[in-house]
């Protein structure tokens, strides 16, 4: 015999405080079909970002700035380019 599996309802919630702390102790797979599951995909996400101060010899500020203005970007755009591709790199060491 061929039995679906019955799951429960997933409860309404009043704020997502609530909701995470339901998630946090429930199994989610009494819930949800995992197998039916698809990828998702968010386009216009934005990562939440945070603002610092970081201080630089004016001479590396000039030289990111004339190389952020011969690829036509902002130089903060082009700083946060440069990191990730440290950060990328040294995470594969």
């Amino acid at each position: 015999m061929n039995k679906q599996k019955k799951f429960k309802e997933i409860p309404e919630f009043k704020s997502d405080v609530e909701e995470k702390k339901f998630w946090d102790g429930a199994d989610s797979t009494q819930y949800l079909d995992w197998s039916k599951a698809e990828p998702a995909a968010f386009p216009n996400l934005k990562l939440s970002t945070k603002t610092i101060s970081l201080r630089l010899p004016q001479f590396m500020l000039a030289y990111l700035k004339t190389m952020a203005n011969k690829r036509d970007v902002p130089y903060q755009s082009l700083i946060k380019v440069i990191l990730n591709d440290k950060i990328e790199q040294e995470m594969k060491r």
